[in-house]
């Protein structure tokens, strides 16, 4: 068994992609039922996505851990993560987002690990993300992945119509400076809170610049309506 503490950036980064792929099987697997979900479905497009998500990843399976673990996330799990050559405990957390807008995912400083560094109203400003990117539970430490399932949709009739699903594998903390060394190189928008209302600080991720960065962070998934095709072949760097 590996400690979280000792894995080197490259490692990190082997460990989100594994888990990435894992998530980008199971929107293919689990395939036009997600639409048939969201078209059926009378309730906010939000709830259907959280709804889709668990229900998507239950089905996936894997190592688990009999181990609860605390997050603001709609699907979280503690497992093992099995490399090529060693063993990792993970603390895996899975938010999904369903929205009309397909190029950002709006998140919630609670649910990354990594510090928001960005301009905002001409100043710079850096929020830490709440979660730690090593999370201990029982004395025990697990190494913090955030996954996020973005679906948009469309309305027709008061029915939503899934147009795609955007999976990005969000850098652990451990790799601010790869991603988001400066709020000049980031890849988070400005989120959509008003403070003057007190609303909780929020980013929106970028998926075209996260996606710049390392293009097998983001990956695609497309439903065909008219034949129940679900399409989305894995992008990597090239």
């Amino acid at each position: 068994m590996k400690d979280p503490h000792t894995l080197s950036t490259e490692e990190i980064e082997q460990v989100e992609k594994l888990c990435l792929r894992g998530l980008h099987r199971a929107v293919l697997d689990f395939g036009s039922e997600a639409w048939e979900i969201f078209y059926q479905s009378p309730d906010e497009p939000k709830d259907v996505a959280e709804d889709v998500t668990r229900e998507m990843l239950d089905r996936l399976g894997g190592y688990q851990i009999q181990q609860r673990v605390l997050g603001n996330v709609d699907y979280r799990k503690a497992r093992y993560v099995i490399m090529p050559d060693s063993m990792i405990r993970q603390a895996l957390f899975v938010d999904s987002k369903a929205e009309r807008d397909d190029r950002s995912a709006t998140m919630q400083m609670s649910q990354l690990s990594m510090s928001a560094r960005q301009h905002r109203a001409g100043a710079e400003v850096e929020v830490p993300g709440k979660l730690p990117p090593i999370s201990v539970y029982g004395g025990v430490p697990y190494l913090t992945t955030t996954l996020s399932v973005h679906y948009h949709y469309t309305e027709e009739s008061d029915k939503h119509i899934l147009q795609s699903a955007t999976l990005a594998a969000v850098p652990n903390g451990a790799l601010q400076r790869i991603y988001n060394p400066t709020p000049e190189e980031t890849i988070w928008l400005v989120g959509r809170n008003a403070p003057s209302l007190g609303e909780e600080f929020r980013v929106r991720l970028s998926f075209s610049a996260l996606k710049s960065r390392r293009r097998w962070r983001v990956q695609k998934v497309t439903y065909n309506r008219a034949d129940g095709a679900v399409a989305g072949e894995w992008d990597d760097d090239a």
